[in-house]
């Protein structure tokens, strides 16, 4: 991309190429900006990660895709289309469900026969009580993505006046209770509350400390769901390979050491190598904690301070293997539920790996219009507390082989058997993404108040901003992907409004004086 006359283009660093850093790094390259992206690990998707296997790469990290218009418009803003660059194949069953006690529910993209499921699964009145509950999930995703996702920064008063113009939003909300009581009362069967209260497990919550608004999500989900061909990392493969095909650059096994200021202004980037670059401007697109931490230099240690007093989200113990797998017929996305939900939400609100548990398998070679291959890959998730102490090797084989017990009571095995060398453990992810603590979701977000204290793009160091998973408007890949634009839109503006030469962007990423 040819720089255009008479006019310095600005050089943009994003460190890290998580979902966000990449998404950063497109659409300011699509701005004409000259950047930089450094990664510290040799892939990029930073927990969209993949382990390797016979069967090929397996997904260890995010496997749901949701709200796919804020694919289609990173994208396009980049004058280019999703489906030339990954193959998404949307599910017509959004996650299969099973309980102990033999009963099963299949949750559709189709929202009559989702009801109609419901309906046979736990009766009229469980079918209607559905129908309500996801009208009001509907209202609220209405409601709340404008003021809320989608806007830079929100405020408590700016979403206090939103809601008075619409004073039934009160009662959708519930804003005195939290998620678990909220589905209580709008379900009488205690399965269905069981299912829509692990939504808080999606953003790192639990669903009796969280907000009973996240409620919200099962919209996300019902408006669509989708696979991508090859695994969920082939999305962010794509976004890195059309950010170099404009001319970007991307360097992984590259650790930044330090980012460096001037009068409080970002002057450039410090490598482990001893490597400076300078930069106009640079996103950190990591845990915002490294900062307030001190582990990217004392020059940002003033950047989230919040984050070194709020407590973590949950993380998770992630088995990722190929194998053949034997009993239940599964689907794309599947939930084995355990008997007893408060025990394991009492177990990880008081920091401790729960004994029972409930599983999500994610079967990566279901749900597409092929049946899958004889060797499969899986991923299995299970909820586990945010911590940085070390592993018990014992306590880990105990817990594996109790996870092997709980999926053969619903007569799932699997050949050969997994082993604990196909777990990630909270531990591994704190290694491998700094200072988080092994948290997948950054700050807890347990209170009404949550959605506020989350870091925004904005940081008191000029030039620098952040964008990521622990930043708003919070975790989840589309979320990430949505700070993103906050961060390139932030950078947009304040490089236009300090230039002496305003600049204006053409369709195809050019930019010109």
């Amino acid at each position: 991309m040819p720089k255009p006359p008479h006019m310095v283009v600005p050089h943009a660093v994003v460190i890290g190429a998580g979902i966000a850093g990449l998404a950063t790094a497109l659409r300011l390259r699509a701005r004409g900006l000259d950047v930089t992206v450094l990664e510290r690990h040799s892939w990029v998707g930073g927990k969209m990660r993949t382990v390797a296997s016979d069967a090929g790469p397996i997904d260890a990290g995010p496997t749901v895709l949701t709200m796919r218009h804020v694919f289609d418009d990173l994208f396009q803003n980049a004058g280019t289309r999703l489906e030339d660059h990954v193959t998404l194949i949307s599910q017509t069953t959004l996650a299969r469900h099973f309980w102990p006690d033999g009963s099963t529910l299949d949750l559709h993209s189709d929202a009559d026969k989702s009801s109609a499921a419901v309906h046979a699964f736990a009766g009229p009145e469980a079918a209607q009580q559905f129908d309500k509950f996801c009208a009001k999930a509907e209202r609220l995703y209405a409601a709340f993505d404008a003021p809320m996702m989608r806007s830079p920064k929100p405020t408590l008063a700016n979403l206090t006046k939103h809601v008075l113009k619409q004073p039934s939003l009160i009662r959708d909300m519930a804003p005195l209770s939290s998620l678990a009581k909220s589905l209580a009362r709008d379900f009488d069967d205690p399965r269905l509350a069981q299912l829509f209260a692990r939504y808080a497990t999606y953003v790192g919550g639990l669903p009796q400390l969280s907000p009973a608004i996240l409620s919200l999500i099962w919209q996300a989900e019902a408006a669509g769901v989708w696979v991508v061909q090859g695994g969920m990392h082939k999305l962010a493969e794509a976004i890195a390979a059309c950010f170099t095909g404009m001319g970007g650059t991307l360097r992984t096994n590259c650790h930044t050491q330090s980012i460096e200021t001037d009068n409080g202004s970002i002057t450039g980037i410090k490598l482990q190598s001893g490597e400076r670059l300078s930069c106009d401007c640079a996103v950190f697109a990591g845990d915002p904690r490294a900062l307030a931490t001190g582990q990217l230099g004392p020059d940002v240690a003033n950047v989230a301070p919040q984050t070194k007093r709020l407590k973590r989200s949950l993380s998770a113990r992630v088995h990722s293997f190929a194998a053949t797998p034997h009993g239940p017929d599964l689907a794309h996305h599947n939930v084995f539920f355990d008997s007893d939900p408060k025990a394991e939400f009492q177990s990880l609100a008081q920091g401790r790996v729960p004994e029972r548990r409930t599983l999500y398998i994610c079967a990566m070679d279901r749900g597409k219009d092929t049946g899958p291959p004889p060797l499969e890959r899986f991923e299995i998730i299970s909820n586990a507390p945010a911590t940085h102490a070390d592993t018990d090797p014992q306590e880990l084989e105990t817990w594996h082989q109790s996870t092997l017990q709980t999926m053969a009571g619903f007569g799932l095995t699997f050949s050969p058997t997994p082993h604990t060398n196909s777990i990630t453990t909270p531990q591994m992810f704190d290694a491998m993404f700094p200072a988080s603590l092994g948290a997948l979701y950054g700050q807890t977000p347990h209170g009404m108040l949550a959605a506020f204290q989350r870091p925004t793009t904005h940081t008191p160091v000029n030039g620098l901003y952040l964008a990521g998973g622990g930043t708003h408007p919070g975790a989840g890949v589309p979320m990430a992907t949505l700070s993103a634009q906050h961060a390139a839109e932030a950078i947009w503006k304040d490089l236009t409004s300090t230039s002496t030469s305003a600049r204006t962007a053409t369709p195809g990423g050019m930019s010109t004086a």
